[in-house]
């Protein structure tokens, strides 16, 4: 087991190590300038190579990333261009909306995926578990900006339960309020993740049910469900974490748009705006780390497979 986390850490170093090299070269590869941008319209060539040699943008690529890639290793994203800020420090200020915003949307994915789909592959072929069905093959298919809107509509336009936009100033010093303001942009990733989560919880459960011991649980008097409780879901879970890594992702890229169509102050709304700013050094940084954030999870799921699986450990 030891080996092979190292030789999982391993991976994940050089799968960043790799990631960190294509997003400072695709990032150098956009079109403008960002001395120009910085130095104004009405600048002269000279003050645009001024500044641009106090950036460090005149030395050559090479050493501009091996420079980046040292501050990172010392625990040093950049500092912004425009703000002078440092980037780690606005990440973690900004990281206060969108980590919450993750966790409550994953939160209703699994309260919505789990459930109905094992209820749904229980009642397959009955009306009830047809509607759960399409209706869940009809939400994946939503796109997650219309999804929002509809929402926005509903419960903040009609109802008034829940403000359209906007995040507390005072962040969380007031949980309730800041609660509150997550809740509507939370539904909105959660119903759509959860509605493709759920299809495949109920393919799997599908697929345990079918199994030979599962059918011989219920054939010493064990009902199709409680065989299904006690025997098959525990082969559903190793499937269902593999898929739930990858409806992190999903979340991530969700959180990018909500939090521009619900006006949170997140890392997404941070990132996007940053990307049209020209800001090299933050984009870099909030890239690094999101790239970073997605390796995490595939590491820690390949580690939670092999300790739940024996039969993984068995073939060492």
């Amino acid at each position: 087991m030891i080996r092979y986390a190292l030789t999982r850490l391993a991976l994940l170093l050089l799968g960043l190590f790799v990631a960190s090299a294509l997003i400072f070269l695709t990032l150098r590869i956009l079109p403008g300038d960002v001395a120009q941008l910085i130095a104004g319209v009405g600048s002269t060539p000279e003050q645009v190579d001024a500044i641009r040699e106090r950036l460090g943008l005149d030395t050559p690529l090479l050493a501009q990333y091996l420079s980046w890639i040292a501050g990172v290793l010392r625990g040093d994203l950049g500092t912004s261009l425009l703000t002078g800020a440092p980037v780690g420090a606005e990440l973690a200020q900004k990281a206060q909306v969108t980590v919450p915003l993750g966790i409550l949307s994953l939160t209703v994915a699994l309260l919505i995926a789990l459930p109905f789909g094992v209820l749904s592959a229980m009642r397959r072929g009955r009306p009830d578990g047809t509607a759960l069905s399409v209706g869940a093959q009809t939400l994946a298919a939503v796109p997650v900006v219309w999804a929002g809107m509809m929402l926005v509509l509903v419960f903040a336009v009609w109802l008034g339960w829940l403000p359209a936009q906007g995040f507390p100033r005072g962040g969380w010093s007031d949980p309730g309020l800041a609660l509150r303001s997550l809740l509507l942009p939370a539904i909105t990733i959660g119903v759509v993740e959860g509605a493709m989560l759920l299809r495949f919880v109920r393919s799997a459960t599908l697929q345990a049910v079918g199994q030979d011991f599962v059918r011989t649980a219920a054939a010493k008097g064990l009902t199709r469900t409680q065989a299904l409780l006690r025997h098959g879901l525990p082969t559903v879970g190793l499937s269902i974490i593999t898929v739930l890594g990858l409806q992190i992702a999903g979340i991530i890229v969700g959180a990018v748009v909500i939090e521009q169509l619900f006006g949170l102050p997140g890392v997404g709304r941070m990132l996007v705006a940053d990307v049209g700013n020209r800001d090299l050094p933050k984009v870099q940084g909030e890239l690094l780390v999101l790239t970073g954030f997605v390796l995490v999870v595939g590491f820690v799921v390949d580690l939670l497979h092999r300790v739940i699986d024996p039969r993984q450990r068995e073939a060492e």
